[in-house]
This record gives structure tokens, C-alpha cells and sequence, in this order.
């Protein structure tokens, strides 16, 4: 294999910076028209009339949906193309907004949150495997790492930005959206389908890839392949003690977390003057969006503190979350609740890559694949019982009071982390 040189893109080839150019453009556009709906979802939702229960059903159907599509398309994208997949996935996501706009009804909402997650199942991975193959080709032997880092930079600013903006909008346009028989929170949901055709559009032009024959057994034999992939990965698993314990860890920290990041806006908006609340809640998503990269790029740091144990890590950070749960659970005004929420997006942030590290040091290569698949599985599972639960318990006393049994469940994955020390060292050392 022939060694790769540093990455610079001055000296980069004419076509090659085009192409990091141009999936800036594509990433920065895609996350934009997300971004837009994102800050708003929760609020959108209660304005059409549902409960903190059935918001948290309708993010169920739309992780229940992402499991049962990642798994059978994870391949579909290398059969027949990486272009006409992704068409797919925004094909799937301005049928998502439509319906969106078009109703109340807590059915069709559902159908659109499916919708969603089937975007996000035929999303994942396509253009970034077409991005990093079509680099290779321009840039032979080059490290693609910080091409790679460019786009995801372009990806956040995208997604943070359309936030901020998907905050503004309906204080901004809302008194003439109703005006005309609409919601305030349908002006940022038009804006993004609008983003979204624009998506449609650059993609068709300025994304170039060879055609593929279409294999009409690909989608089929994916399907057909679902039982073996999990089956799998759950042997895998049994083999090695230490990923069973940290996937039910991962389990148990999305359980609790994840409710927190999708309800937040319901809780702060009225602590919040209704004439700015919409734009004080993008800004704030945006922060969150910007602390959890700020967290992620502490991670190395923190972990030196731990001497590399990872698990140890985890264990600190996960009780560094529960306790900050419970404070943001007990916050009554905003600038108290603002400042708690972002110093939990940062230990957000920090927790992401030592869970990762553990995973990919305790599979081989053949395994990896597999294990990842598992652990989106696992994931989504957890978040979406975590969302059932706090909907649940908020309905019937408060979201304060689901968010405090969600540290009960962080302190649990504090529980399995420092089990999972342990099982890390009994590994290194048998």
C-alpha cells in the first residue's frame, strides 16, 4: 500500500478542490434545510395540538423507522449508485414536509415522521462514500481525513445556521402566516422545503457519478439479509462480554438523554417573552449544536486525565450528565436553563468518542460492519423507549420529573461503565 501524504489544499489538483468544494455546497445546503425544522419540531407539534406524549410517539415511529429501513439499505447505495439513493432519501424528505404542512392529525404526522426516518435510513453513508472514493481518484494517496473535516465543518455550520434562521422565521413571518390561514411554525417547514428542492436540484447537477446497472434483487436480498445481520452481531456480542456491557450502557444513556434533546423547547419557551421566544430557541440550537463539536474536540483531553480508560471516561462524564440533568430539571428561568443546557451539550460532546474507541478496540475489521450495525440498532431502541417513558411520565406529572427519572438511568450507565473498567481490564489482561 503506498504511504499517504499530508493533506494541502493548495497543492491539490484543479478537479480534486472542486470536489471538496462542491460537497461543502451539497453538505452545508442539506443540513441547512434540517436545521430549519429542528429547532422548531417540538414547538410546531404542540401548536398542532399534541400532547408531550404524542410527540414523543411521533419521534418513536421516526427512530422505530430508522431501524427497520438502516439495516436492509445499508448496501443498496453500493448496488446501484450512491447519486439515485440519496435522490431517494430527498424525495422521502419533501413527502415528509408536505405532509407535515398539509395536516394535524396525529396519523398523518406519524406517516410523516416515518417519512423522515426512512430519508435518514437512505441517507446514511451514500454521499460520503461517493465523496471519499471520487477524492481518491483526484488525489491519489492523499489523506482524506481533513477533506473529510472540511465537509463535516460545512455540515455543522449548515445545520446550526438554518437553526438560528428556523427560530427567526416564525417571529418574523408568523403574524403574516397567519394572516393567510397558517401556522406560525409552517413558515420555517415552506423555507425548508424550499432549501430541500434546492438540494434536489444541486444534487442532480453538480453531483457526478458513473452509472450503475440497476440490480433489482439488491433491496431484496438486503431485507433477506436483516435476521443474519443481527444475529450476528448479537454473537458477536455474547463473545465479548465487554460490547454487551457497553451497548446496554449506550442503551441507557440514550434512554435518558435523548428525551431532554428532543422536549427542551416545549419546557424553555415559557420561560421566554412570546414575541422573541421562536428566535431565542434557534440561537439556543444552535449553541447546542456548536457546544456538543466543543465537547467532542475536549474528548482527547479529558481522556488523558483518565489515563486513556475510556470506560472511566464514560463513567465520569455519564455522572457529570445525570447530575447536570437534574439541574436543568430544576431550572425556572431561562438564562439559569440556558446555561445549564449547554454545559450538558458539551458533555454530550465528550461522551461521543470514548464509547467509540472501546467498540472499535474490542472488534476485528471482518466485524466491524456488523457491530456498528448493532450498535445504531441498540441505539435507536434505547432512544426510543426513552421517549415513551419521559412522554409518559411528563403527561402525568411534569417534564422536569421525566427528566429527573431520566439521571436515574444515567446513573445506571454510571454503574455499567465502571463494570465495564473492570471487564476492559480482565480482557487486557487474560
Amino acid at each position: 500500500m503506498a504511504t499517504e501524504t499530508e493533506f494541502s489544499f493548495v497543492a491539490l489538483t484543479r478537479s480534486a478542490r472542486r470536489h471538496i468544494r462542491v460537497f461543502q455546497i451539497h453538505q452545508f445546503l442539506d443540513r441547512f434545510a434540517m436545521g430549519l425544522t429542528v429547532a422548531v419540531v417540538a414547538l410546531a407539534l404542540t401548536d398542532r395540538g399534541m400532547d408531550l406524549l404524542q410527540i414523543s410517539l411521533l419521534f418513536g415511529v421516526y427512530s422505530l423507522t430508522t431501524i427497520a429501513m438502516e439495516l436492509p439499505f445499508g448496501g443498496l447505495a453500493d448496488s446501484i449508485g450512491r447519486k439515485p439513493v440519496f435522490l431517494t432519501a430527498v424525495v422521502a424528505s419533501l413527502i415528509s414536509l408536505a405532509l407535515f404542512l398539509s395536516t394535524s392529525d396525529f396519523y398523518v404526522l406519524a406517516l410523516s415522521f416515518a417519512f423522515i426516518g426512512f430519508g435518514r435510513a437512505l441517507r446514511s453513508g451514500t454521499l460520503d462514500a461517493w465523496f471519499v472514493e471520487t477524492f481518491k481518484a483526484a488525489a491519489p494517496n492523499v489523506d482524506v481525513q481533513p477533506a473529510l473535516a472540511k465537509a463535516q465543518s460545512a455540515n455543522a455550520v449548515g445545520l446550526a445556521l438554518g437553526a438560528v434562521l428556523g427560530g427567526l422565521l416564525p417571529d418574523i413571518l408568523g403574524s403574516v402566516a397567519e394572516s393567510i390561514g397558517f401556522s406560525i411554525y409552517d413558515v420555517p417547514y415552506a423555507a425548508s422545503f424550499g432549501v430541500m428542492l434546492g438540494v434536489f436540484v444541486f444534487t442532480v447537477l453538480a453531483i457526478v457519478e458513473k452509472p450503475r446497472s440497476m440490480d433489482p434483487g439488491a433491496l431484496r436480498q438486503g431485507f433477506a439479509n436483516v435476521p443474519f445481520v443481527i444475529k450476528d452481531a448479537g454473537i458477536l456480542a455474547l463473545k465479548h462480554p465487554a460490547l454487551s456491557v457497553l451497548l446496554a450502557t449506550l442503551a441507557f444513556f440514550l434512554m435518558a438523554t435523548n428525551p431532554v434533546e428532543v422536549i427542551w423547547p416545549t419546557h424553555a419557551k415559557p420561560m421566554l417573552d412570546e414575541g422573541y421566544a421562536n428566535t431565542v430557541i434557534g440561537v439556543v440550537t444552535a449553541t447546542y449544536f456548536f457546544s456538543i463539536a466543543f465537547g467532542a474536540s475536549l474528548s482527547p483531553y479529558i481522556s488523558r486525565i483518565f489515563k486513556r480508560q475510556h470506560a472511566m471516561t464514560l463513567a465520569a462524564t455519564f455522572a457529570c450528565l445525570a447530575g447536570l440533568q437534574i439541574a436543568l430539571a430544576l431550572q425556572g428561568n431561562i438564562l439559569g436553563f440556558v446555561t445549564v443546557f449547554v454545559l450538558y451539550s458539551v458533555f454530550l460532546g465528550v461522551s461521543e468518542t470514548p464509547a467509540s474507541s472501546i467498540l472499535h478496540r474490542c472488534v476485528e475489521d471482518r466485524q466491524r460492519s456488523t457491530m456498528l450495525s448493532l450498535r445504531s440498532l441498540i441505539q435507536q431502541l434505547g432512544a426510543a423507549l426513552g421517549l415513551l417513558l419521559a412522554g409518559t411520565v411528563a403527561e402525568i406529572y411534569s417534564t422536569p420529573i421525566a427528566w429527573i427519572v431520566g439521571a436515574v438511568l444515567l446513573f445506571i450507565a454510571v454503574i455499567l461503565s465502571l463494570v465495564l473498567v473492570k471487564q476492559l481490564a480482565v480482557e487486557a489482561y487474560s
